[in-house]
């Protein structure tokens, strides 16, 4: 049961991040906006649900096949997108760097402190 209400979490704030980005003119996806709803909400509540690191962990697992759709699709357009190499790597490189330390950033605020181990 842990499982199927961490999933409804998580459907809760795809969802809310939906209505958002259709209100508002935020160019971010659904699911980025849910997910940082989300992290908020963590950081504000001082811990993480424990039903949602139920279903999370299964997820995570499964994250290759997620993304695999996406990267197959790009050796299909990559002939169109030739002359824009340089913007598209730039891209990837600082917005992978943005990612690292934003996820740093998050694990340093939301997790607690480990202590010295004598």
């Amino acid at each position: 049961m842990s499982v199927l209400r961490g999933f409804l979490w998580l459907l809760a704030f795809f969802l809310l991040g939906q209505t958002i980005a259709l209100w508002l003119p935020i160019a971010l996806p659904a699911g980025v906006i849910g997910m940082l709803l989300l992290t908020l909400w963590f950081c504000q509540r001082g811990g993480m649900n424990t039903d949602v690191v139920a279903i999370s962990q299964p997820l995570i697992a499964m994250l290759a096949l997620l993304i695999m759709p996406g990267v197959v699709e790009i050796f299909f357009v990559a002939g169109r997108f030739a002359d824009q190499a340089g913007a598209i790597l730039s891209a990837l490189l600082l917005g992978t760097l943005a990612s690292v330390a934003s996820s740093l950033w998050l694990m340093r605020r939301c997790l607690p402190p480990e202590t010295p181990h004598e």
